[in-house]
């Protein structure tokens, strides 16, 4: 008969963490135990297999409670439960209509906040008939100038419902401007109004690599912007800390939390130095954090921003209001990949999924297609309901910081909060994030820090599914259509009102010459020119008359797969000028279970760099697979087989394959001690896992003239 009661624990007894770790180190059977089971991230953090209380065991709240701080758990009581987080699509198409259309459609369809990308052009400060702007306009934005051109953007769009954040880069005041006299225009009330202007003048110009004036002027004018926000517009943020341009280097999370708050404390410096409360300041910012398909180091940088945050306005005095973080996350674009978009989906999918997780209020998920063009209806239709799905469907925002109490994460957490700290105070210690960056230490440690990566990237130890692992090398590109920049940018200069434009450029700059520009007076003056019609260019002219240019050498992003996609890339130049890919041929020994796993080893590693490999099902040996090499057109030839067979196959295969006209002869595995022997005979390169696969491929499609 049944007990009553059931209790696991009758027949599972506790076991101890040492009981645990002796039954598997028998398992393992003299293998190291750190060696098998511990792994390392890039942050230099040891992930252990097994996570017990003892790890996390202090004080059993210390992560608090959501709304309280230091806020880990997020920054508002209810966090997401309520509304969810915002679901935040951006818009960089040129042509204004089409942006417009884009907009209505994602706002139809689930968004209810939208970031306007401006252009090259009006994020340089020129206007389109400028001949310098001549490569410019329409490039990696939307082609808005003036306010008309942004009433034309949200036409039909009631900006009183949703958030309108704006990536201006240098032009940040000139295009908080227009917008503030679109929501005049409209209506809209100074507390109905809501949004964020992003104005960030480090990372403009580490991204960048120019400033239109010193940096130090820069982050004056991002104070004259946060105070007149501060004073009009309730529910507006003005500056942004945002560490996409440091992670898309190579940073990695720690390096990530440690810029983003030395920025932070930068700005807060100069906000509070212009006679601002440093709960007034903080309320002023917006943290913006990409993820990356790195699951719980993502959603474990969220919560200890949040931490971190927290402890840096209350180490300056500021209230627990001032505490609160509000952090926007997006898929990280170096995950992203050319080859194979479709895997992306997946990895928006983790992104997204992450940064729910993690707590952020609003998600921008990035369009499967981003890293080949500008995305079409379709990638965008897919990027948006990949947020709907995780809040209709798996309701993932109605638990407030699912991680909360998991040993690993709040380990995780911790130990990237510690990290970040003691990187920040030597950021401190060097004079602050300014000096770090004109210095090149801020490049510097990235580079540091991103080499390791590269090689693992190079070796394939990181892998990148559909580009150096299972390649396809039938794969078909996007189709995309070209756009015609040249009537873009004629479209452009028509439209615009040159005499509205000038007279209203006329008297800011007259108001400029009068109070400088930086001050109470300048703000009201911009708003008023662009009511008037005058341009970000005309705005950006008048702000930065008679000023003197910073220049630096900006951080180069990094693409994980760009790489090897550029090998893929001379591939199909050389398919297209020859009829033909270069190719490998497998010599393939002996019986099937002695060469298969090598040979799919070998095909999968040379398909990577855009071979054609010709395989087959085995040969007893050398002469039969000389013969089938001579017939294949290849010139480069790979052993594959096993240990046991290669001392006693390899010399006779290398000969009789050099006799058939093999210019190169590689040998599927690592060679260990008989490395000379098999030199000797004949083999030119060893294939094996953790070899350097981007180096061996670059280098043969060099000996095969693909690349020069």
């Amino acid at each position: 008969m049944l007990p009553e009661k059931f209790t696991l624990q009758d027949d599972f007894p506790p076991v101890s963490p040492e009981q645990w770790r002796a039954l598997v180190e028998q398992d393992l059977k003299g293998a190291p135990f750190e060696r098998r089971l511990v792994t390392h991230t890039y942050e230099g953090i040891e992930i252990q297999p097994l996570y017990t209380r003892k790890a996390w065991n202090d004080t059993p709240d210390r992560s608090g409670f959501s709304g309280l701080p230091p806020f880990t758990r997020g920054a508002r009581p209810l966090g997401n439960t309520a509304t969810g987080w915002a679901i935040e699509p951006e818009h960089s198409f040129p042509d204004v209509d089409r942006t417009n259309a884009a907009i209505l459609d994602d706002l139809e369809h689930g968004a209810n906040a939208i970031i306007l990308r401006f252009d090259r052009c009006a994020r340089t400060g020129l206007d389109p008939g400028d001949p310098a702007a001549a490569d410019l306009v329409g490039r990696d934005g939307a082609m808005i100038y003036n306010v008309d051109d942004l009433d034309q953007a949200l036409k039909g769009v009631r900006p009183e419902m949703i958030s309108i954040s704006l990536e201006a880069g240098t032009g940040f005041r000139a295009a908080a401007a227009l917008l503030i006299a679109l929501w005049e225009r409209r209506g809209i009330r100074p507390e109905q109004a809501r949004g964020a202007f992003n104005a960030d003048p480090l990372a403009t110009l580490v991204r960048a690599g120019w400033l239109p004036v010193p940096l130090d002027d820069a982050i004056a004018r991002m104070v004259d912007l946060a105070r007149w926000t501060d004073q009009h517009l309730p529910n507006v943020t003005s500056v942004r800390v945002r560490t996409a341009t440091y992670h898309n280097a190579g940073a990695t999370a720690v390096q990530d939390l440690a810029f983003s708050m030395a920025t932070a404390i930068e700005y807060l410096r100069a906000m509070t130095a212009a006679g601002m409360s440093v709960n007034a300041a903080a309320r002023q910012f917006l943290f913006s954090y990409n993820t990356g398909c790195h699951f719980f180091l993502a959603i474990a940088k969220l919560r200890a921003a949040r931490k971190l945050w927290a402890r840096v306005i209350e180490a300056c005095g500021g209230d627990t209001d001032a505490q609160r973080m509000r952090m926007t996350a997006r898929t990280s674009r170096r995950v992203m990949t050319r080859r194979d978009p479709w895997v992306n989906l997946l990895r928006n999918t983790v992104c997204c999924f992450a940064g729910a997780v993690g707590g952020a209020e609003s998600i921008n998920s990035r369009p499967f297609d981003a890293a080949v063009g500008l995305p079409d209806a379709f990638s965008r239709r897919i990027a948006r309901n990949t947020q709907v799905i995780l809040q209709e469907e798996t309701h993932l925002h109605r638990t407030i910081d699912p991680a909360g109490g998991s040993w690993f994460i709040e380990s995780l957490t911790d130990e990237l909060a510690t990290k970040a700290w003691s990187l920040l105070q030597e950021i401190e210690r060097r004079g602050g994030m300014q000096p770090a960056v004109l210095s090149g230490w801020v490049v510097r440690q990235i580079d540091e820090a991103f080499t390791p990566r590269r090689k693992n990237l190079a070796r394939r130890k990181d892998a990148i599914t559909g580009v150096s692992e299972f390649p396809d090398l039938g794969e078909r590109p996007l189709p995309r259509q070209p756009l015609d920049f040249a009537t873009l940018r004629d479209g452009a200069v028509a439209r615009l009102n040159q005499k509205a434009a000038q007279q209203a450029g006329e008297e800011l700059r007259r108001t400029i010459a009068q109070h400088g520009a930086s001050g109470d007076a300048v703000m009201p003056a911009l708003i008023e020119a662009a009511r008037h019609g005058a341009t970000i260019g005309g705005i950006y002219a008048a702000l930065t008359q008679k000023a003197e240019r910073l220049d630096i050498t900006p951080l180069a992003a990094h693409r994980f797969a760009e790489s090897f996609e550029a090998l893929r890339d001379a591939s199909d130049a050389w398919l297209a000028r020859t009829g033909r890919r270069p190719a490998v041929f497998l010599a393939n020994l002996g019986p099937i279970a002695h060469h298969t796993a090598r040979a799919t080893y070998a095909r999968n590693f040379f398909r990577a760099g855009g071979f054609e490999v010709v395989t087959n099902d085995g040969f007893a040996g050398g002469a039969e697979a000389a013969e089938a090499f001579a017939a294949s057109g290849a010139r480069v030839a790979v052993i594959c087989s096993s240990d046991k067979l290669y001392p006693e196959m390899v010399p006779d295969t290398v000969a009789c394959l050099r006799a058939a006209g093999a210019r190169t002869v590689i040998l599927a595995g690592n060679p260990g001690d008989r490395e000379s022997a098999y030199r000797e005979a004949g083999v030119d390169r060893f294939i094996f896992i953790r070899c350097d696969v981007h180096e061996t491929l670059q280098q043969l499609l060099e000996e095969e003239g693909v690349l020069s």
